[in-house]
């Protein structure tokens, strides 16, 4: 019988965290088959990266027994270390070196020799889509493209067992697919492969799927044994009077729903039983259950103490409360109305109105003339492939950096003339959140009540508003570094929306964050958006792009598509592809204009 690759055995790892004891890996036993790719996923908190660090001899287990490839890891760390290849979430990237460099040192630190080298950089540059960008000091990369050349250096030497922790977040569609292909080749020359995702559709492109919750092991099993429970229970819901967004609150609202997800022209419906529970004028169409579906039906039923129909036995374990690093979703309250300045608004006036707008670093044109307005209560999309110049447009539009030239108004104010005025009216919440670490959650909250100008009565309401709507009491004395993702997310939200601004930025906001916590997530959003609130968008999740009322698709600094996400989706209908998503739209139209540029080049 083969040795597996991977194998834990009665594992417990528990750490202190401030004044509490956290329990991340509970009594886990589990094994990982040679030449497989594995999926590790669960919520926040699950253990997901805990797994990572002792399957990699970085950490050793209270009690119980990892072992990799045979070899004890509190014994034979170095051997193991030699056999593997580790992606962390954040991985170390020397900024003041360029790109090749970075390369050529992590070359130095694997024993890449200097015949291989050339030929794997040049692969792994192409894969990444770093090729013109060789020379470019690493600091000065993009969140993405940083993130890519991680996944380059890790890439280097194919070991026995390549751990990779989230490899894909920040990564736009298009490298996540040229990601996966190279993953699926090094599976077929022998490599053992595991890899955490919060990505669930990259779940289906797994051999074996490890679920867990609160450290522990819910279940494992190949995809497809997922599905088959939900069978006669996923349907596709229209309704040609109501809007999407209006239709997916009402199926959320009723009894006997799971899940309700916004998916092209229709809401995606899981029910706990077979009885759809229609209302009048409702199209449901029965639809073929996916890897997500099972995920959120598994940890929803979990949180509320039941066991999800058909589920395997391995999942009907005694129901606990979740463990106090763990986001369990749950239905967000009706957000307040915006009240400031609501008077001076002009309801029919663009809150965001952009024209010829450039920006240039030295000789490289990173925005090339650009416009577009946003109207009041609009949730706005702007995608991009990783360097397509929508974050540089981004962070012009936030007052972040200045424009090359164009014209900017934002909120009715100039960008360019009164950037103080106009940011004054502004929520922004970065890809990192802009939290201080060190702070407590009402600390940070006081923060920035207090950078807002919010005095007296006001800054009491708002500062209760926060704590209630958040849901935050529990965690008001824990510093903000020490919040699980989800709840990062939420008190990030919470201070941006403190002063009750006209326009929100939310800047890859939900990047790494689980299903559960970006459902709840988007919940806000879209009522904040009902309210009047104006929302802009950047998101590598295509499925995001679902809930945007229109969009922009940047490619090279210029836009390449402009429209609701139905007319996106429809300039890359073909009889071939009838019915295209939001991903094959992204994917197909950027290699196309980047195909027609290089020709013309």
């Amino acid at each position: 019988m083969d040795v597996p690759a991977l194998a834990l055995v009665g594992v417990h790892k528990n750490f202190r965290q401030g004044g509490r004891q956290i329990e991340a890996i509970s009594g886990l036993s589990m094994q990982v088959q040679g030449a497989r790719i594995t999926g590790l996923l669960g919520p926040d908190g699950a253990g997901k990266t805990t797994l990572m660090r002792l399957a990699a001899a970085l950490l050793w287990p209270d009690t119980g027994i990892v072992r990799v490839f045979g070899h004890d890891s509190r014994d034979a760390a170095a051997a193991i270390q030699a056999d593997i290849g580790y992606m962390p979430q954040r991985f170390g990237l020397y900024e003041e070196l360029s790109v090749h460099e970075n390369l050529v040192l992590y070359a130095d630190l694997q024993g890449l020799g200097p015949a291989r080298r050339k030929t794997r950089f040049d692969e792994l540059l192409q894969l990444t889509a770093l090729g013109p960008f060789g020379g470019r000091r690493a600091g000065d990369l993009s969140g993405g493209m940083k993130q890519k050349l991680g996944l380059a250096c890790a890439l280097l030497r194919a070991p026995r067992l390549l751990l990779l922790d989230e490899p894909t977040v920040g990564v736009d569609p298009i490298s996540r697919r040229e990601l996966w292909s190279i993953i699926k080749a090094m599976r077929a020359q022998g490599v053992t492969v595991v890899v955490s995702t919060a990505y669930l559709d990259e779940a289906e492109l797994c051999d074996d799927i490890v679920l867990l919750h609160a450290g522990k092991l819910l279940v494992q099993q190949p995809p497809a044994a997922f599905h088959a429970p939900l069978s006669g229970r996923c349907f596709s819901v229209r309704h040609p009077g109501i809007r999407r967004r209006r239709l997916q609150e009402s199926l959320s609202s009723r009894d006997g729903v799971v899940d309700a997800l916004v998916q092209s022209d229709s809401v995606r419906v899981v029910l706990q039983g077979d009885l759809p529970p229609r209302q009048e004028g409702e199209a449901w169409q029965p639809v073929s259950p996916r890897f997500e579906d099972a995920f959120v039906s598994l940890l929803a039923a979990r949180a509320a103490g039941a066991q999800p129909a058909g589920m395997p036995a391995a999942a009907a374990r005694p129901a606990r409360d979740p463990a106090p690093d763990a986001t369990v979703a749950s239905p967000a309250t009706v957000l307040q109305p915006i009240q400031s300045d609501d008077a001076a608004r002009d309801r029919s006036a663009p809150v965001i109105e952009v024209h010829e707008l450039r920006r240039r670093f030295g000789s490289f044109e990173a925005v090339k003339g650009i416009g577009f307005a946003v109207q009041r209560g609009e949730v706005f999309g702007l995608l991009g492939a990783n360097g397509a110049g929508k974050s540089t447009t981004f962070r012009m539009l936030c007052g972040l950096l200045p424009a090359t030239s164009g014209t900017l108004r934002v909120a009715g104010v100039d960008l360019r003339r009164a950037r103080a005025a106009a940011r004054a009216r502004i929520g922004y919440v970065s890809q990192r959140f802009s939290l201080y670490g060190n702070l407590s959650v009402a600390q940070n909250l006081a923060f920035f009540a207090s950078v807002y100008g919010l005095a007296g009565e006001r800054r009491r309401t708002r500062l209760d508003w926060a704590r209630q709507e958040f849901d935050l009491d529990a965690y008001l004395d824990a510093s903000a570094v020490e919040l699980p993702l989800g709840f990062k997310q939420r008190l990030a939200l919470a201070c941006a929306l403190m002063h009750e601004p006209w326009i929100l930025f939310l800047d890859e906001p939900t990047s790494g964050v689980d299903p559960l916590a970006r459902r709840e997530f988007w919940q806000r959003i879209n009522q904040l958006a009902e309210s009047g609130v104006t929302v802009m968008i950047t998101t590598h999740f295509m499925d995001e792009a679902e809930y945007c009322d229109r969009l922009v698709l940047m490619s090279l600094g210029e836009i390449l598509a402009f429209g609701t996400p139905q007319e996106i989706r429809a300039r890359v209908r073909t009889a071939a592809m009838p019915e295209p998503t939001m991903e094959d739209a992204f994917i197909g139209l950027i290699q196309a204009h980047e195909a027609q540029t290089r020709r013309a080049a």
